[in-house]
């Protein structure tokens, strides 16, 4: 098994009530020259989560921290003028965070957004302080300045 150092959450960049699914994304993926959708795991409007890349394999979402992160991507991202807005269902909410308290509890570790490592939007809200009561950040971060 590979070591997991962090979750991490994407949006799909798909127009908000527009479902999708993970054989979508690996199609997507596909047609980019990628082997297969880049996600473990995606989150549907429904609230169904679905499996992509198994996460014995590193994935293919996050340039320079696939090796050891999971990656979990929620349906949607954009709103109706294909801007980016955080257009999560409320079922969606309770599947990610159903889906992230079970990994953080096999892989203690970060959960972080994508915008983290990128200058995107994605996943469309802030994944860190949404989630921080499933993963405190070390108390040694919270004095740090840029935590303050």
């Amino acid at each position: 098994m590979r070591w997991i150092n962090e979750i991490i959450v994407h949006c799909s960049a798909t127009p908000a009530g527009r479902d999708f699914h993970v054989h979508d994304i690996d199609n997507w993926h596909r047609q980019r020259g990628w082997d297969g959708c880049g996600y473990h795991y995606v989150v549907t409007l429904n609230g169904d989560i679905e499996e992509g890349r198994p996460i014995e394999r590193a994935g293919a979402h996050c340039a320079g921290h696939n090796t050891n992160s999971i990656g979990v991507c929620y349906i949607g991202g954009l709103d109706a003028r294909n801007r980016p807005a955080d257009t999560r269902t409320p079922r969606q909410k309770e599947a990610l965070e159903t889906l992230l308290t079970r990994l953080h509890l096999r892989f203690p570790t970060q959960i972080v957004g994508h915008n983290k490592y990128s200058h995107k939007a994605c996943p469309c809200f802030d994944a860190e302080k949404e989630y921080e009561h499933i993963a405190p950040k070390p108390k040694e971060l919270l004095n740090s300045p840029r935590h303050r």
